[in-house]
């Protein structure tokens, strides 16, 4: 209990760091939504004076910081420039397709990467291991705007097999197996273009940890032991694997609501990297803090996951926390 509540104090130390140097570089950057051409071009400058008083935008940036800080701690993100709707509303109507995506293309990334590097570190120099590491290569180098693109000409422009962009089809409604049916349709190609982006890294990194482990001394033993194959695997390589890939997965958190901006974009899908581009390109200062501080607080709190989860897997670095 004692190191949980270090922890926390950790989280909600560094959130309240984070929170006033983001809020001060927003505000220190130049340009602004009233003046980056998002309203009316003949808009009177009393006007703006006037909706600058409705925002508190005319106070000074300590009285703005405190009463948003008051605010956010009620998580209430205020309200946004652009569409005058309540910040918290805004993310949370964009956030479950962003969450669909990303928890899906997650599952399958660290499935994927940790049969695909496993089997190819315990099969190195094989040509199966060649192959493997030829994939990944490609996956780390592959933008992933080119692939998109890559796809969408290929199978939605020339093949027409899957849509261009969207997330429905005209006509789709309601809550059916044939609206979930044409939601996964619409989906296939961004979460594989995801999918196939996340994968080079960690297999490889997969590999390299599972090459260290079958040289250790205890391998060579358990093999003298006779043991061999799944026996081996379950027993000695996936334990010592357990604490790289937990604190990986503490790391990927906040992934899983930020987006991806350009995917977003290429297929037209209205998640949370869509909307934090835009508020950007508009400075939509409530949109941007409020996606700034969940990302953050994620960051942190997956940190914590990791570090609680790690301290139950490995008694020294129990001892050393």
């Amino acid at each position: 209990m004692k190191l949980v509540l270090q922890k926390f104090g950790y989280v909600v130390l560094m959130l309240c760091i984070i929170s006033l140097i983001s809020f001060g570089a927003i505000h220190l950057a130049p340009n602004s939504f009233f003046a980056s051409g998002e309203l009316n071009p003949n808009i009177t400058p009393e006007a703006l004076e006037q909706l600058k008083r409705v925002y508190g935008l005319d106070q000074s940036l300590s009285v703005q910081f405190f009463a948003w800080f008051k605010a956010m701690l009620q998580l209430d993100f205020g309200i946004s420039f652009a569409s005058g709707k309540a910040v918290r509303d805004e993310i949370l109507e964009r956030l479950p397709i962003t969450l669909l995506m990303n928890i899906i293309s997650m599952i399958l990334v660290f499935v994927l990467a940790l049969y695909w590097g496993i089997k190819s570190a315990m099969k190195q120099t094989s040509f199966y291991d060649k192959s493997i590491k030829q994939v990944a290569l490609i996956s780390y180098a592959m933008p992933s705007f080119y692939l998109s693109l890559l796809l969408v000409i290929l199978f939605s422009v020339q093949w027409k097999v899957f849509p261009i962009s969207g997330l429905h089809s005209q006509g789709i409604s309601g809550n059916g197996i044939a609206y979930m049916v044409d939601m996964a349709w619409h989906l296939a190609l961004p979460i594989f273009v995801m999918v196939f982006g996340g994968l080079g890294s960690l297999i490889l990194y997969v590999r390299s940890l599972t090459l260290n482990i079958l040289k250790s001394d205890y391998i060579f033993f358990a093999k003298s032991r006779g043991i061999e194959g799944r026996a081996l695997l379950m027993r000695f390589i996936l334990p010592n694997l357990s604490p790289p890939i937990v604190t990986i997965l503490g790391l990927s958190l906040p992934g899983l609501i930020g987006g991806s901006v350009i995917l977003e974009s290429i297929f037209a899908i209205n998640g949370m990297g869509l909307l934090f581009y835009q508020s950007a390109l508009s400075r939509d200062y409530p949109v941007i803090m409020g996606i700034l501080i969940i990302s953050s607080f994620l960051t942190l709190l997956g940190n914590m996951i990791a570090d609680l989860v790690l301290t139950k897997l490995n008694p020294h670095f129990k001892r050393r926390g």
